[in-house]
């Protein structure tokens, strides 16, 4: 991507620079997913590619080439590895995680300071989605509606009451050519407990809060002035060091001195709060992958009986036996006569629980490390 002022083209669509968010450590998918090694660096569904890899070939179509990824420090080298084709102005390296306001935020300001008629989408590197033309189908809604002004939400039409995601309302159709399922946001809405989460999908009005936005930068920059001003002067002032030779030396300086706060509170809320907030509902499949009763869901990788595996040479025996076997090691693993069992196996960790239990391993990791043994986190 030319790092040069260009002027936008006419249509919305060639106005689209795609960002990808990859951070987070996943800990409720340890002992896989660790602070070296995160989730979106692993195949966690069997399809032969990373989660990285394939939310970059599912924005190819949209973006082309114009994509920005946003990642920690200790991550570069594996996310080269994977996206070769990235080029160096267009990694944004975390020293420290800020969470997601500064990283989305520099990403809407390193493309503003390049031209500020950019509209921007941002999709996390750990989500698994399909098929690809519905989710393209989307994104390009939302995309006409950002050109009209708005920042948009592709929230995901829920399949069941979740208590493990927020959730949008949406209110009145907008009317906006080229994105006809557009409407405006009313609210933003916390995880909800299930009696909820059951009346909002009863009610058709309410959708999951996948994390995606597409927006012009410029409204983006200016409801983070607005409700985040040091945050926003100090990305201003790394966004245009950016593509001159202090960029590192400005970038060290200020990063570490950012507030962290996450983008649906620096931007997002407030921005709904104005009207400034729209909706495209999404009909695609779609998972965050938070644990591995989730990536036995998903997964297309080989079955043993009923028990999924997961892993290059993993040797698994099972009679009679449910559940997934995760295992990157030579051990033999014999599975009789237990149910919805989840097994991850690793050189130094190994992880036996339930799927009804998943969600509890970030518990573990977090025992592990008040005690001391970060060895293995």
């Amino acid at each position: 991507m030319s790092t040069d002022k260009v002027t936008s083209p006419a249509s919305p669509l060639d106005r689209f620079i795609a960002v990808i968010p990859a951070g987070g450590v996943g800990t409720r998918l340890w002992p896989l997913s660790r602070a070296a090694a995160p989730k979106f660096l692993h195949d966690l569904t069997g399809s032969g590619s990373t989660l990285l890899r394939a939310t970059y070939d599912r924005l190819e179509p949209l973006a082309g080439r114009r994509v920005l990824v946003v990642t920690g420090s200790a991550h570069r080298a594996a996310v080269c590895r994977q996206l070769p084709e990235v080029q160096d102005s267009d990694l944004v390296l975390e020293s420290e995680p800020k969470d997601s306001g500064a990283a989305i935020g520099l990403a809407a300001a390193i493309l503003h300071e390049r031209d500020p008629d950019t509209i921007m989408g941002s999709f996390a590197a750990d989500q698994v989605i399909s098929p690809d033309h519905l989710f393209h189908d989307a994104v390009r809604e939302a995309i006409h509606t950002a050109a009209a002004g708005k920042i948009v939400t592709i929230g995901i039409k829920p399949t069941h009451p979740s208590t493990g995601f927020g959730y949008i309302r949406a209110g009145q159709e907008l009317h906006i050519e080229g994105a006809p399922s557009a409407q405006a946001v009313v609210e933003f809405v916390e995880k909800p407990d299930e009696e909820v989460a059951q009346q909002y999908v009863d009610s058709g009005e309410y959708v999951w809060n996948a994390g995606m936005f597409v927006a012009p930068v410029a409204l983006m920059l200016k409801h983070l002035e607005a409700n985040q001003p040091e945050l926003y002067t100090g990305l201003l002032e790394i966004a245009r060091a950016w593509d001159t030779p202090e960029r590192d030396a400005v970038t060290a300086r200020v990063w570490p001195t950012l507030p962290k706060i996450a983008i649906d509170y620096a931007v997002a809320e407030p921005a709904a709060a104005a009207g400034d907030v729209a909706v495209v509902p999404g009909t695609f499949g779609w998972d965050d992958v938070g644990d591995f009763a989730s990536v036995g869901r998903l997964n297309s990788a080989r079955e043993v009986d009923d028990v999924t595996v997961i892993g290059e040479g993993a040797r698994v025996f099972t009679e009679n036996a449910s559940g997934v076997v995760v295992s990157d090691t030579k051990r033999v693993i014999a599975l009789i006569g237990i149910k919805d069992v989840v097994i991850v196996d690793t050189g130094d960790a190994l992880l036996v629980t339930t799927k009804e239990h998943a969600q509890r391993v970030k518990g573990a990791v977090d025992a592990l490390k008040a005690s001391g043994d970060t060895d293995v986190l």
